[in-house]
């Protein structure tokens, strides 16, 4: 069994680019840790990272101590992080070589991001064209679509359905007639598209008074 504890004379700069919010990362040798998200307007955010000093049990009464560096903590977050979406995978989290990071090193984050981006834009793209089914299109896909500033096709906030009153089957908002009952739940629309039984729209003439058929009624 081991324990740690942080040490203040180690610390590492854990840099982070991107907007999204990460969950917190657990380590046995120190807890849970946040790495911090830039806020509005902020280029990057820097998470300091501790380094560790443990003791592990040898057994018989007997312990090592040994250590962990700031930087081996830093970069073992950094590449959890990145890996999380595959292979190639790079959500522009660095351990920077300093305290702050260097306008080299920000350059460099912010081309692999992109490149990252632009390979899943491109697997969404091949995806629609394949399937030209939205629900194949991952989140990821359409989160760097937006951070890109690209117009897709497949790009959209799918909205929840409704429900017809009639029938309670769930339909698209704006439908006129419930495909699965035919109730009309936009008498204007389904008679504006010829929508409306054809005895329903002769009942609709006659109590029409501007029409033919309601003027003579109206005799």
């Amino acid at each position: 069994m081991a324990t740690a504890t942080a040490t203040e004379t180690d610390s590492a700069s854990l840099v982070n680019i991107s907007a999204e919010k990460w969950p917190p990362r657990q380590r046995t040798y120190f807890g849970s840790l946040d790495v911090r998200s830039p806020e509005p307007g902020e280029p990057y955010a820097v998470t300091m990272i501790p380094g560790c000093s443990g003791v592990m049990d040898l057994g018989d009464k007997r312990t090592m101590e040994y250590r962990i560096t700031a930087r081996e903590i830093a970069e073992d977050i950094a590449r959890e992080i990145n890996n999380d979406s595959g292979e190639g995978s790079f959500h522009g989290v660095f351990v920077a070589a300093g305290a702050a990071p260097t306008e080299t090193e920000l350059a460099d984050a912010r081309r692999r991001l992109e490149e990252f981006q632009r390979r899943l834009v491109a697997a969404a793209d091949l995806e629609w064209e394949r399937t030209k089914n939205p629900m194949f299109i991952t989140d990821l896909e359409r989160r760097a679509a937006r951070q890109l500033g690209q117009e897709k096709p497949w790009l959209y906030d799918p909205k929840p359905l409704a429900e017809c009153p009639v029938c309670a089957e769930k339909i698209k908002h704006g439908v006129a007639v419930c495909r699965s009952c035919g109730a009309i739940l936009d008498r204007e629309k389904a008679a504006q598209y010829g929508l409306l039984p054809a005895g329903r729209r002769e009942r609709q003439r006659n109590q029409d008074p501007q029409s033919p058929a309601g003027v003579e009624a109206g005799k």
